[in-house]
């Protein structure tokens, strides 16, 4: 069932390494949950190559975004319910500067790969992997085929955001890696799903990709602080 949509806020580490998926495998220095939740905690709000990467778009709103909402490892239903949700490792509900709603999803990265191919997440087909993969194309405007090699997270969290521009009623959604890797390991892939969208991935530039309704849409990547792999 859909969880209750209570939020409470967190001050510490300890606390964001509670809400994560499996804390004891996940939480460990060098890699991204335990590196992402201490530069959001220290940056008190965004961080400040997060809120660079959003000017760097030249859209108006996007010259002082304002964040009114932080959620870690926030859960986004996707069709068919049953189904694992998209877990998201920052959800974030702006303001912009002329006051428009702006919903960001931040995937966070180290080393990491980006998670299964589209390939490796088919090799068990499933009715409701069908469902779901019909339900993620149709969000994104996507026909067609989709290349084997696609990252799957990378649709699953764009959709994220969309998803909650719509409840929100956002004027944007915003799909950001947020990667602390030094030799930015897997931009390759996030270069062929930004291809997708006929759009040119450049590091530190957003980049938009196309309009859903009243609804743009728009990826990139931030470099994070490499002193918090240590952390």
């Amino acid at each position: 069932m859909p969880r209750a949509p209570i939020y409470v806020p967190i001050s510490t580490p300890d606390q964001w390494k509670a809400l994560l998926a499996e804390p004891d495998k996940q939480w460990r220095t060098g890699f991204s949950a335990k590196t992402i939740a201490h530069s959001w905690l220290e940056a008190n709000g965004m961080p400040i190559e997060v809120s660079a990467l959003l000017r760097s778009s030249g859209v108006p709103s996007f010259s002082s975004i304002e964040p009114l909402l932080i959620i870690p490892e926030h859960k986004v239903l996707l069709p068919p319910t049953s189904g694992h949700p998209s877990q998201n490792d920052v959800f974030v509900l702006a303001r912009g500067s002329d006051a428009t709603l702006v919903s960001i999803t931040i995937e966070g990265k180290v080393s990491e790969s980006l998670s299964t191919t589209l390939a490796e997440w088919l090799a068990e087909p499933s009715p409701g992997k069908g469902i779901r993969l019909a339900f993620l194309k149709e969000q994104l405007s996507l026909q067609g085929g989709l290349p084997p090699t696609l990252r799957y997270q990378l649709l699953h969290r764009l959709v994220s955001a969309i998803l909650e521009a719509k409840r929100f009623g956002a004027r944007h959604a915003v799909m950001i890696v947020h990667s602390f890797s030094q030799t930015h390991e897997w931009f390759t892939d996030f270069e062929a799903f930004l291809e997708l969208f006929g759009a040119r991935a450049k590091l530190g530039t957003l980049s938009w990709l196309f309009n859903s309704g009243q609804i743009a849409v728009y990826a990139g990547w931030a470099q994070g602080d490499s002193r918090f792999l240590a952390a």
